[in-house]
Order: C-alpha cells, then sequence, then structure tokens
C-alpha cells in the first residue's frame, strides 16, 4: 500500500489541496472520504466538485439526500453521504455501483460500503492535528492508476 500525509493548516489549504486533487481525477476515479464528524470531509469534497465545474456553484452536502450528482465537461460526479445508510444493499438502489466505473465519486462514510468498496479507490482520511482547523490528510492506495495523478500532487 502506497501512503502520502500532509498537514493541512487551515480550511483555505485543505481546499487547494482538494482543488489540485480535482484536476487530477478523470471518470472512473473513485475518492473514498473518512474521518469523524467534523473533520473536514464535505469541505474536502465541495471544493474538489468546485474545482472539477470550474464555475462557482452550490454544493450542499448529501447527508439528507445521499447522492447529489454534477455534470462536469468531461463526465458526471457523485457525490454521497451514506452516513444514514444501515444497510450495503441501500447503496446499489442509489446506483452508486454503476458510478463507479462512468463517473467521478466522492463517497463520505465509506465504512458503510461492506463488500461494496471499489478496490481501485483512492483513500483519504481527515484528522485533527494541532489548532482549531488544522487536519491531517493521509492518502492510501494500492491501483497504480494512481500514481501518475498523485506525483506532485501536494507540493
Amino acid at each position: 500500500m502506497n501512503t502520502l500525509t500532509r498537514n493541512l493548516a487551515s480550511p483555505e489549504e485543505t481546499a487547494r489541496c482538494a482543488a489540485a486533487l480535482g484536476q487530477r481525477l478523470r471518470s472512473g476515479d473513485t475518492i473514498l472520504l473518512s474521518g469523524d464528524v467534523g473533520a473536514g470531509k464535505t469541505h474536502f469534497a465541495r471544493s474538489l466538485i468546485q474545482s472539477v465545474l470550474g464555475v462557482a456553484e452550490d454544493v450542499p452536502s448529501p447527508t439528507f439526500t445521499l447522492v447529489q450528482t454534477y455534470e462536469a465537461e468531461d463526465c458526471d460526479i457523485w457525490h454521497a453521504d451514506l452516513y444514514r445508510l444501515s444497510d450495503p444493499s441501500e447503496i446499489e438502489e442509489l446506483g452508486l455501483i454503476d458510478a463507479f466505473d462512468t463517473a467521478i465519486c466522492l463517497v463520505e462514510w465509506p465504512d458503510r460500503l461492506a463488500g461494496l468498496r471499489p478496490a481501485d479507490a483512492l483513500d483519504i482520511t481527515l484528522s485533527p492535528s494541532d489548532g482549531d482547523d488544522a487536519r491531517i490528510l493521509t492518502a492510501r492506495w494500492t491501483d497504480p492508476r494512481w500514481e501518475a495523478p498523485l506525483t506532485r500532487w501536494i507540493p
């Protein structure tokens, strides 16, 4: 497993990091976002989505809708928050499994995926660091498809 760790001192730095990753993504890329409540998962996802869209679009949290979709130039973006799901069968009903192959997918609370987790996904964990808004980002991946996009992703 490959690992990359970075200290992010502020929400602005987190947003820049997410935007830089967004510019490296393509159809079929899945990002699994983990961390406690308030860790910055939605902030990261929102910044990434806005960078891919290239316009200042409202990007609400999908906590209650479960999934929000966006039409980008090259492919759709799916942003899912699985916190409220109680069974992996509900994921299939959302259409998320098919989206893993055709869209850029951002999934908060990926532990709810159980056996439906894409093997080639990029795992990103956000955890508290020193300071109120500071975070530690840890990215982990096994699939070689991530080598090129993650080269020089975080300076």
